[in-house]
């Protein structure tokens, strides 16, 4: 596999202010397959340890001073370590979470380790730590899920994906591309981008070992469940876990996961689910301006599960029911391309900032509205809506762009690129115009090259 976030590596390791490095992610995103991958093509000598499966190493790490830890590691590993060449790599260290806190003394004593730490459920550890943890001498760096380009460079697509690199807007999609690309975008959907799962798929395309990867993925994070059972029962998570998928592209209501119990075990279940990056919160926004994060609305948000392929599933989504379909999507009202989209979106973040979706929603008698996504383009606000197939009404954008005065919209849809001038009368009877970027859903790790192509 290619991973785009090696980049992000490479540059972090050759840097002259380089820190130690927290991967957070979920389980199953790839974090260990990458840091052992960027050790080897670096010709890093890579000293692994892993404290699930060797809990006693912790004792390695009592001291505060990395040349005794060190010392203590030759011995173990029974080598020579050469602290320039090597790479020191803490996997699932969430079982000693206090080891964190020791990373400040290798930032300050010894910079020229390159060290890498990563966990599971890393982001419950932190929000719950009681330890000091050493802020300004860590760099996060966050991984998701394989990119839709990632995954066509796994089925052997390279020459495709350097298309897309090399794509302006004033050049035409051939419909013999275009073509191929929505069905590799199919396949995408119902395969996901789970490491596993796109694997399983390149080396033997076969929907039952698909099924199989993924009822094990989920069979994992059930697993995980136990480590919250003194917060919560275990029946809430394993709801919410069954409701996101569910409840994709409209407002999360808790009482759609269990009726029957209080509200605030649902959303506490909610809180821990997220934590763990199994599903995704999408925020309300005001959109009035940046950042989008100022005017946000607690009372209601959106979700989004870890993978498309995995909420497939879910929602018993198979590869064979794609055959006859000429647009992509049809499956709960287009539920499975928004989450195609948010999937995207989140990837258009920096490496090292968490990633953070929003919306948009009008809840008024007799004009109504919501904006799939919001996003942030440098200093401007973009509304953003998706369209399952090539055709949809844009009632919601018009009145939108009406009420925000904003110049620029993205529509994202199974059509070609496009980019046309917007003139109506909006349901509050108000004349708008603006611009409106048509794209597919494969251009989407493009966007903001081609809002500014726009521009």
């Amino acid at each position: 596999m290619k991973r785009e976030r090696l980049t992000f590596l490479q540059e972090w390791h050759k840097s002259s202010a380089r820190k130690p490095l927290v991967m957070r992610g979920a389980r199953q995103v790839g974090k260990t397959w990458l840091v052992r991958h960027f050790a080897e093509i670096e010709n890093l000598t890579l000293l692994e340890i892993n404290f699930e499966h060797h809990p006693a190493f912790a004792t390695l790490f009592s001291s505060n001073d990395p040349s005794e830890i060190l010392l203590l590691l030759e011995a173990r590993f029974n080598r020579s370590i050469n602290p320039k060449q090597s790479l020191l790599f803490l996997d699932e260290i969430q079982v000693f979470p206090e080891l964190l806190a020791k990373l400040r003394w290798f930032a300050e004593e010894m910079p020229e380790l390159a060290l890498i730490a990563t966990g599971s459920l890393l982001e419950f550890v932190l929000k719950q730590h009681t330890f000091s943890m050493p802020v300004g001498r860590i760099t996060y760096m966050h991984l998701e899920p394989l990119s839709f380009d990632e995954f066509l460079i796994a089925q052997g697509q390279t020459s495709i994906v350097q298309y897309l690199d090399a794509y302006t807007l004033n050049k035409a999609v051939p419909p013999v591309i275009h073509e191929k690309l929505m069905q590799f975008m199919k396949e995408y959907m119902i395969v996901g981008g789970l490491p596993a799962a796109v694997i399983a798929w390149a080396e033997h395309r076969s929907p039952s070992d698909i099924h199989q990867v993924h009822t094990n993925l989920l069979a994992t994070y059930r697993d995980d469940f136990a480590k919250y059972r003194e917060q919560i029962p275990i029946e809430r998570l394993e709801e919410v876990l069954v409701s996101v998928p569910r409840q994709l592209s409209k407002r999360f209501i808790y009482r759609n996961a269990n009726s029957e119990v209080s509200s605030e075990s649902v959303k506490k279940a909610f809180s821990l689910i997220s934590q763990a990056k199994i599903c995704h919160p999408i925020k309300s926004t005001a959109a009035n301006g940046i950042p989008l994060g100022a005017e946000v609305n607690d009372k209601f948000f959106k979700s989004l599960f870890i993978d498309v392929g995995l909420c497939s599933s879910a929602l018993g989504l198979a590869l064979h029911q794609l055959v006859a379909l000429d647009e992509l999507v049809l499956v709960n009202n287009g539920a499975i391309a928004e989450q195609i989209v948010g999937q995207a979106l989140r990837l258009l973040f920096p490496a090292y900032q968490e990633p953070c979706l929003y919306y948009w929603q009008r809840e008024q008698k007799g004009s109504d509205a919501e904006i799939d996504y919001i996003l942030q383009h440098e200093t401007k606000v973009i509304p953003i809506e998706v369209k399952a197939g090539s055709a949809g009404s844009l009632k919601s954008l018009h009145l939108f762009m009406g009420l925000k005065e904003y110049s620029l919209a993205v529509r994202i849809n199974s059509n070609t690129p496009s980019v046309s001038k917007i003139d109506v009368v909006n349901s509050l009877k108000n004349p708008v115009t603006y611009t409106l970027l048509s794209i597919p859903m494969y251009m989407i790790s493009r966007l903001h090259k081609l809002i500014d192509m726009v521009e």
